[in-house]
């Protein structure tokens, strides 16, 4: 296995309709990763996109290899190329790091874990059946619960509120600072800050 090697997937559906959505909030990481690295994004024939590069290390030196991966795919099906990925690059599930959206935590919210339950979340699913195990890392992107009677499906794939707009770039930041302490740190380490 490459143990300097990580895969960094960041959940969303692909098109238009769904850039500036809750659900998506796993690619706008990967964008905010890739421009640290200053990777850029080519297609696979995985059915994902995917941009090489190090993370930043510490004391400004390189730090570990990571490949950074959204799928082409819709989130259901986002298991398929990230399995692929992880074969053909020898990365064990320990150095998968998933980023998504999560309605149990409240907006702003970000949370680290390895394993567990997938909680209603179709692209975990998929992430846990084409790995084959749970034993991946999670970077839990707090999105908040809807209000009222509004279907959960169509709040996550609703766009960003005005109010949420003005700090999501910090939160996509908090984000990305969250997966390189988890690769350079350890998940405990990471979890404690």
């Amino acid at each position: 296995m490459a143990a300097d090697t990580w895969i960094i997937v960041g959940l969303g559906n692909p098109g238009s309709r769904y850039e500036a959505t809750r659900h998506n909030i796993g690619y706008l990481v990967v964008d905010e990763l890739l421009r640290r690295m200053g990777a850029t994004l080519t297609k696979t024939k995985t059915r994902a996109l995917a941009g090489t590069g190090r993370l930043p290390g510490a004391g400004g030196l390189p730090g570990p290899r990571a490949v950074l991966v959204r799928p082409s795919t819709y989130m259901n099906e986002s298991g398929q190329p990230v399995g692929q990925l992880a074969r053909f690059h020898s990365v064990a599930p320990d150095h998968i790091i998933a980023i998504h959206d999560d309605v149990d935590l409240d907006y702003d919210s970000v949370r680290l874990k390895k394993g567990g339950g997938e909680g209603g979340h179709n692209g975990l699913r998929s992430l846990t059946s084409h790995l084959g195990t749970k034993d991946y890392l999670r970077v839990r992107a707090g999105v908040g619960r809807p209000s009222g009677l509004m279907d959960t499906a169509d709040y996550v794939l609703g766009r960003f509120t005005q109010q949420e707009r003005k700090t999501l770039p910090i939160l996509v930041s908090d984000l990305a600072d969250a997966v390189e302490a988890v690769a350079l740190d350890g998940l405990e380490t990471a979890q404690q800050r």
